[in-house]
C-alpha cells in the first residue's frame, strides 16, 4: 500500500499544516515562564532575554508587555501567591491565621526565590487580598492601631524569615550538610554547651515543621496577650 504523501506546494497544503501558529503572547504566559524559570535558576537566571528564550519571541515583543525585569518579579510574585488558600473566615482567629501562614510558608518553599523578594512593595491583588485577611483576622482578634501595625510585621517576619532559612539551606546544602554541621557542635561541645545540649541542628530531634509550628503558636500567643492600642 503506497503511502500518501502531504502535497510538496506550500498552496497546496491546507493553512493549518503550513504553519504552527503559536500562542498569543500575553501577560499570563510571560508569568508562567518566569515562574519556572526562577524555579529552575533562581533570580540570576532571570532575564529578558532568557524569558524571551524561553517564549521563543524576541525580547523587543515582551516590552509591549512589561518594562522591566522588576515588573516581571513583581508579576511572578504575584502569582505564586495566588496559590495561598484564603480560608472562610471563623470566630478561631488564630486558627484562620495558622491556615493562612502555613500556605504562604509552602508557597515560599516550593518557590525558593520568592522569599528574597518578599520585601519589595507588593501591591498585587493577590497579596493584598491575603493581607486583607490576616488583618481581619487579628482585629477579630482585638488588635488596634499600632498593635496591629506591630502584630502584621511580626506574623510576616517570622514567616518569611523561616521560609527564607528553610529555602536557602534546601537549595545550597548537600544530603549530609547538616548532619556535618551538628557533628561539628557536638565535637565542640566544651566551647558550645548550650548548644550541644539543645540539639542545635540535630534534625532527629525535631525537624522543621516542627519547629515553625511552635514558633508560630508563640506569635500568635503573645499577639493574643499584648493590650489593643
Amino acid at each position: 500500500m503506497t503511502e500518501r504523501r502531504s502535497p510538496s506546494s506550500v498552496w497546496l497544503r491546507s493553512e493549518s499544516s503550513r504553519t504552527q501558529r503559536r500562542p498569543p503572547l500575553t501577560i499570563d504566559r510571560i508569568v508562567g515562564a518566569a515562574v519556572d524559570l526562577l524555579d529552575e535558576h533562581g533570580i540570576d537566571g532571570l532575564t529578558m532575554r532568557s524569558l524571551a528564550q524561553r517564549l521563543t519571541v524576541t525580547a523587543t515583543a515582551l516590552y509591549w508587555h512589561v518594562r522591566t525585569k522588576d515588573d516581571v518579579l513583581d508579576l511572578a510574585m504575584d502569582q505564586i501567591f495566588g496559590d495561598v488558600p484564603i480560608p472562610d473566615a471563623t470566630e478561631d482567629w488564630p486558627g484562620d491565621i495558622r491556615v493562612l501562614v502555613r500556605g504562604w510558608r509552602s508557597a515560599m518553599l516550593r518557590h525558593p526565590w520568592a522569599p528574597g523578594l518578599v520585601g519589595r512593595p507588593m501591591l498585587g491583588p493577590n497579596v493584598l487580598a491575603r493581607t486583607e485577611f490576616l488583618q481581619a483576622a487579628l482585629v477579630r482578634g482585638g488588635c488596634r492601631g499600632r498593635h496591629l501595625a506591630v502584630a502584621t510585621r511580626t506574623l510576616a517576619n517570622y514567616v518569611i524569615g523561616a521560609s527564607l532559612t528553610e529555602a536557602t539551606w534546601r537549595r545550597s546544602a548537600d544530603p549530609d550538610a547538616r548532619a556535618a554541621a551538628r557533628d561539628h557542635v557536638t565535637a565542640h561541645a566544651d566551647a558550645y554547651p548550650t548548644l550541644n545540649a539543645s540539639g542545635h541542628l540535630d534534625d532527629s530531634r525535631w525537624g522543621d515543621d516542627l519547629l515553625f509550628e511552635e514558633g508560630l503558636d508563640g506569635v500568635l500567643r503573645s499577639v493574643a496577650r499584648h493590650p489593643p492600642s
